[in-house]
């Protein structure tokens, strides 16, 4: 077994002066540093006062996921032969918040839509990624469901 370290920076940019002297007083605003890339603007979901133009943390979940599958699935994909010539998913994460202002994912649906080469794979390329979800270090780690559905799409060579 290998560990892996993953090193980021949170920093809070939405002080506007009197810091959180009130629950209006202050923006939502952050950045996401890790070392040699570029900073991710970020904020709170706009339903908990962030601004409505940054990621917030419960998109960038629903992305990581997305990213995840998507990696593993192109490397199956090359291990098996089958080649890809285009890949694009429309993920969504559905959250509820709790009386007390808690929240939990319920679940995560990704909508990949894969286009292949070769016809003869289309089986293949649609199995894998139940495979790819097995292996998908972030699906691996969160407590709720994460669900596929898949369009393959055949776009054969010109």
């Amino acid at each position: 077994m290998t560990n892996h370290t993953y090193n980021v920076s949170i920093k809070w940019t939405g002080n506007k002066g009197p810091g959180t002297t009130a629950y209006g007083a202050y923006e939502r605003s952050h950045v996401i540093q890790a070392p040699g890339k570029t900073e991710i603007s970020c904020s709170s979901d706009p339903a908990f006062r962030g601004d409505k133009t940054k990621y917030n943390p419960e998109e960038l979940l629903v992305a990581s996921l997305s990213a995840c599958h998507m990696l593993w699935y192109l490397h199956l994909c090359t291990d098996a032969g089958v080649v890809v010539t285009r890949y694009e998913d429309s993920a969504v994460g559905v959250m509820k918040t709790n009386a007390d202002g808690s929240g939990v994912f319920e679940k995560a649906t990704l909508n990949p839509v894969v286009h292949i080469a070769d016809p003869s794979m289309e089986t293949k390329a649609m199995a894998l990624h139940a495979q790819a979800n097995k292996m998908c270090f972030i699906a691996n780690s969160v407590k709720f469901p994460v669900e596929h559905s898949p369009v393959c799409i055949i776009d054969p060579p010109a």
